[in-house]
């Protein structure tokens, strides 16, 4: 019987080195999308958004401006956007990001000891998440009986039920940022509320 010749442990483990990094260099893409991700407003021009991990993007796109972003409503368009980072950017107390016939999105920004306000929505029901800040949400059948109170902090989500009293306070030292979800829409297209006290006498002047 001839004698078979069987590799040394450390040739093994060169061999399974040379392996695993072929394998890696085989597997290994670039990304498929620019830098910085761009949300196109297929009426009028593209909308550019920095994109997270910018540090394994090309930097050749880095030049690109992240101002391009015009406060304005981007419905019914087909329209893709990092939410967060726009959540982030916002500074106005409510704007309409998108309005579509049967939903839409606002960004809200709530100064610190500020609230949303007291309000009801009976025919259809809300959705908001959190992506900066903290606070305070109540809900409940009438405005005397806010029997839910929860704590909530970022990447908390709310859902508010049609019908149902509810208010969100920022009990935090930095602006509350949010967006906010409406199924059917809420608000006219194109809403911009600069303050709280703008979207009070829109309220009172009953422009939505």
């Amino acid at each position: 019987m001839s004698k078979v010749n069987v590799p040394s442990q450390s040739i093994l483990h060169r061999m399974m080195y040379i392996f695993v990094k072929g394998m890696s260099k085989l597997y290994q893409t670039s990304y498929m999308y620019p830098y910085p991700y761009y949300a196109y407003d297929y009426a009028r021009h593209p909308v550019y958004w920095t994109a997270p991990y910018s540090n394994q993007l090309d930097s050749s796109h880095s030049s690109i401006p992240t101002d391009r972003l015009k406060r304005k409503d981007y419905g019914s368009q087909p329209f893709v956007v990092n939410i967060e980072k726009a959540v982030k950017q916002n500074r106005t107390f409510r704007t309409a990001l998108w309005t579509g016939k049967h939903l839409q999105v606002t960004l809200m920004s709530i100064k610190p000891g500020e609230d949303i306000g007291l309000e009801i929505h009976p025919h259809l029901d809300q959705f908001l998440r959190i992506e900066q800040g903290q606070g305070i949400v109540q809900m409940g059948n009438t405005k005397e009986n806010l029997y839910f109170r929860k704590r909530v902090y970022e990447d908390y989500a709310i859902m508010v039920p049609a019908g149902t009293w509810h208010n969100v306070t920022n009990t935090g030292n930095i602006p509350l940022k949010l967006y906010s979800i409406y199924a059917p829409p809420q608000h006219p297209f194109g809403t911009v509320h600069k303050t709280k006290a703008d979207a009070m006498a829109a309220e009172r002047n009953q422009f939505y």
